[in-house]
């Protein structure tokens, strides 16, 4: 389990006894784990909470790509083996994107400044064998839902989830260098230094104004919870 400020275990519960460890490793030579199976790579890169811009995270995706279009991705708050999943982001192409109703589509964030800038990094994998992915990636726009806001230290995942958005080369988009810093000396890389390198990555021909809504209202999304009657009554197929 990972530990908080004064050591202090998230989640809350007991370690693992040596029982359960062999019960896990048995089913899992038994059983087909095919969608993890899938995840073939690793994001480092950083999201923004849309309701709170104060607040900013580094997030790790671990991303599995569906078709040539849309991508799926389990976000953890490291790449630790105690890593907590804090939420799931989609990711699909500009001309999918382009394919959704207009209130939808103000959900959404942009990737192309977080990829042109250096922000989104793959660990340890280099640049020459990125390029062609980070050419697709930057014309696409991704929709983050935080399920878990441990970076305000809660021990189990509460309330309803908050939207995340993209970090962007303007005010409150701006990531905080002292986060870029401690990634950077993580993996032994300087964004800076991607940043230049990825000078030559095209820029998307255009980007939908519906994306990265606050940039142009200066207003996030929130979700509330309300009571709601049930249906107790269905139509029979």
């Amino acid at each position: 389990m990972a530990q908080h400020g004064g050591g202090e275990e998230i989640p809350p519960g007991k370690p693992m006894s040596a029982k359960e460890h062999i019960i896990e490793k048995g089913a899992s030579m038994m059983q087909s784990l095919k969608p993890i199976e899938q995840m073939n790579q690793h994001v480092c890169t950083f999201a923004i909470y849309s309701h709170d811009m104060t607040r900013q995270i580094e997030t790790h995706h671990y991303v599995s790509r569906i078709n040539e279009d849309v991508l799926q991705c389990a976000v953890y708050d490291s790449d630790e083996s105690n890593a907590r999943l804090i939420g799931v982001e989609y990711i699909v192409s500009d001309k999918l994107f382009e394919t959704l109703p207009l209130e939808e589509q103000k959900l959404w964030h942009s990737h192309a400044y977080e990829i042109k800038s250096g922000l989104w990094v793959n660990p340890r994998v280099p640049e020459m064998i990125l390029t062609p992915e980070l050419k697709s990636l930057s014309k696409t726009y991704g929709k983050f839902w935080c399920t878990w806001q441990t970076d305000r230290g809660d021990k189990l995942p509460m309330g309803p989830p908050s939207l995340m958005v993209s970090p962007q080369g303007v005010n409150m988009g701006m990531v905080k260098p002292e986060l870029i810093l401690n990634r950077d000396h993580k993996y032994n890389i300087s964004s800076e230094a991607l940043k230049t390198s990825r000078v030559e990555l095209p820029e998307p021909e255009w980007l939908n104004p519906q994306a990265d809504y606050w940039k142009q209202h200066g207003k996030g999304f929130a979700v509330d919870i309300a009571p709601a009657e049930m249906k107790k009554i269905t139509a029979f197929p």
